[in-house]
Parts: C-alpha cells; structure tokens; sequence
C-alpha cells in the first residue's frame, strides 16, 4: 500500500431531471444557498462536505449518485484499485480549482469516485 489512503467522502454527485427543482429541495434540506450555480452545476458546502447537483443526460452526468473518496495521491490509488480488480470507467481528470476526479466500477459494476485535490 502506498500513501494514498482515502479520507473518506468529500464529494456526493445526484443526477437531477430538473435542475431548479432540484435546487429548491436542496436548499431547504441544508439550510443553504449553493456555493457554485450555473446551468450545468449547482453545488453546496455542508459539514465538511460537497453535495453536488448535476443535470442528467449531459456528458458527465451520473446515472445514480456517486461519492468521491478524498484521497492524497489519485493516481497511486487509481494504480491501486485497478490491481485489486476495478475496472476505470473514467481516467483522471482536472475539474478545475487543481482538482482531480477518476471513477471505477467495482466488480458488482458500482460506481465510485476518486477525488485529489491539489
């Protein structure tokens, strides 16, 4: 093992059929406006962690919710997951704000996220 053990959840993703519903919802659940709103992203800050709203059917969006484990190297623990039998259903990427996001498929085909921020 390297030193690329997960923190724990930082990121949840929801797929949302429509966003400005979802929005409201959202807000009242955690008593927050979002931090990030646009079209394509509505994201929240809540206890440490993000919860983020993501329209459905565009490029990146999930088909159910994923959550990104906080790790320190994302690569070694990309390296790491595969050699343990995860498939990678998207490499690492820059998301923007030096942050990187990779998601694998367990062997049950469950999506989870990898999350590094620089």
């Amino acid at each position: 093992m390297t030193d690329s053990t997960a923190k724990g959840i930082k990121t949840v993703l929801h797929p949302v059929s429509d966003l400005a519903a979802a929005k409201q919802v959202y807000t009242a659940l955690l008593g927050t406006a979002p931090q990030t709103d646009e079209s394509y992203y509505v994201g929240y800050e809540a206890a440490g962690q993000h919860i983020g709203l993501v329209p459905a059917g565009g490029p990146q969006s999930p088909t159910a919710p994923t959550a990104y484990w906080e790790v320190s190297d994302i690569e070694a623990k990309l390296a790491e997951v595969t050699a343990a039998g995860a498939k990678v259903q998207d490499p690492v990427r820059e998301v923007g704000g030096g942050r990187r996001v990779a998601t694998v498929l367990d062997p049950d085909g469950n999506l989870l996220g990898l999350l590094q921020d620089q």
